[in-house]
């Protein structure tokens, strides 16, 4: 007799990017019994979360879409943040998303016993579940800067993560940022553009890249609307750029790598015309080793008569600013915190416990380690996107949920056919792969002489060391004998 296919119960925590992917992927499977928990009151994820001025992807916008849903309308080549929610929420509503989400629930606590997850809220609900898939993203937890005196400024401060639109930022402001990330690139220019007088605390210099941003007219982008090709030809060639330049680069292949290191000093050369301040923005680390900056505006910023450059240490902050540690006392109205994130927070600090009461916490309290980024021991039937090891320097991490979705759905039609009940990833699989991964970070810039979010408490970097294609054609099928499987 053949058994009836089961519609498996499924929780998707997080409503960004891949929780509207996972939700669509699962529906289109035929798996109907979903509950997708958003700990805020919209979609959006990080493009909800990061409203700071400036704020754009660095991957070009028609290769930032799902590949089922295009967007012709996107009116730069590098798509500004709130253009990217509103897609989000564009395709949440076309596909129906928002009828299996709860929002305004965070998750608290999710426990595995007996073949099923008990997950818990902030609005003390609970739900049980076959499968749990952890969609809370990369960074979304602010870090905050260990500095002698931070909680004693009188004046306003807040992280670029949590940008306060009601402070007025004029001519005569002052503005502190201390940071010179990614982030703080787009930023800085934007504050400096107001005639506010931006002192910029750097500790360490980035590389940028000059990629010119520009405009897509009224009538590029009805031809686009009117022939999908040419939008299928632009996702393509930024796809072709990405993978073949940026991510070879990055990876240790001779000939981009040797080209971006060229691009990158060429730019600093050519942009910064004094060389004092040149010396100051120039890293003494090779290319690629921190997340190269793709950015137009911060070296034209950087050299306003109304922006300061102080690379000297910070001492401590006082009352009305910053003390750095040559004793000059910098005076300032508001402090910008562009600081990061705490990136291997990962699905925490919620409590998660798999088998054996084992809580996340004590898993991981020797190294953050996932079978292909994904499958953990000890917690069956329960997947992390994008988590350690994911492709993701310089990439779209859209086209990373998309080959991680497909392989969910490939392992949940499994359990759907009753191959088994419960799985997880085996240790010995989890060790073999991240060993496989290690060796092939030895020729990467990730361990190139620097300090960044990509480094684990070991300095390991936490990411995929080979090329993208590889990367997605391991991800076609689970490996089966790297499961451990059960049947009740």
């Amino acid at each position: 007799m053949t058994q009836v296919k089961r519609n498996p119960s499924v929780v998707i925590i997080g409503a960004g990017m891949t929780g509207i992917l996972m939700d669509i992927k699962l529906r289109q499977a035929g798996i109907t019994d979903i509950v997708v928990l958003e700990k805020k009151d919209c979609v959006g994820g990080t493009w909800r979360e990061n409203t700071y001025p400036g704020a754009a992807c660095d991957v070009p916008a028609h290769m930032y879409t799902y590949s089922f849903e295009p967007n012709p309308n996107w009116s730069r080549f590098f798509a500004h943040g709130p253009e990217i929610k509103q897609y989000f929420e564009h395709v949440a509503d076309k596909y129906d998303v928002k009828r299996d989400i709860r929002f305004n629930e965070a998750v608290t606590d999710a426990q595995y016993a007996n073949g099923k997850w008990t997950v818990k809220t902030s609005q003390q609900q609970t739900y049980i579940a076959d499968f749990i898939v952890c969609a809370t993203g990369i960074l979304h937890h602010p870090q905050f800067p260990d500095i002698p005196g931070l909680k004693d400024f009188k004046g306003t401060t807040f992280h670029t993560a949590q940008w306060n639109h009601n402070v007025d930022i004029s001519a005569s402001t002052r503005v502190g940022v201390i940071g010179t990330g990614s982030t703080a690139a787009q930023a800085i220019p934007e504050l400096i553009k107001t005639g506010a007088k931006v002192s910029v605390f750097q500790r360490t210099p980035q590389w940028l890249m000059h990629l010119p941003d520009f405009t897509f007219s009224k009538t590029s982008r009805k031809l686009m609307a009117r022939f999908p090709i040419i939008t299928k030809i632009h996702r393509n060639m930024g796809k072709f750029f990405l993978e073949h330049f940026f991510t070879k680069a990055v990876t240790g292949h001779f000939i981009q790598k040797h080209a971006l290191n060229f691009l990158c000093k060429a730019n600093l050369r050519l942009s910064i015309k004094d060389k004092t301040l040149r010396e100051k923005l120039r890293p003494h680390y090779q290319v690629g080793c921190k997340r190269v900056i793709i950015n137009t505006t911060f070296y034209k910023g950087i050299q306003k008569p109304n922006a300061e450059l102080i690379t000297e240490g910070i001492e401590r902050i006082t009352e009305t600013g910053i003390i750095t540690k040559d004793g000059k006392h910098h005076e300032l109205d508001v402090l910008v915190l562009s600081t990061g994130f705490n990136a291997f927070n990962f699905m925490r600090p919620m409590n998660l416990i798999g088998r054996n009461n084992l809580h996340i916490d004590k898993a991981w309290a020797h190294k953050i380690k996932a079978y292909r980024s994904m499958l953990l021991s000890d917690y069956p039937n329960f997947f992390l996107m994008l988590g350690p090891n994911t492709p993701i320097g310089n990439f779209s991490v859209i086209a990373m949920s998309e080959v991680q979705t497909d392989y969910v759905i490939k392992l949940i039609d499994k359990w759907r056919e009753h191959e088994f009940d419960e799985f997880e990833a085996k240790q010995q699989a989890i060790d073999d792969f991240n060993a496989y991964v290690k060796e092939g970070l030895k020729g990467t810039s990730w361990v190139g002489g620097c300090q960044s979010w990509y480094l684990d408490a070991d300095g390991d970097p936490i990411l995929w060391p080979y090329t993208w294609q590889r990367w997605v054609d391991e991800m076609k099928q689970p490996q089966m004998e790297h499961l451990n499987t059960r049947s009740f």
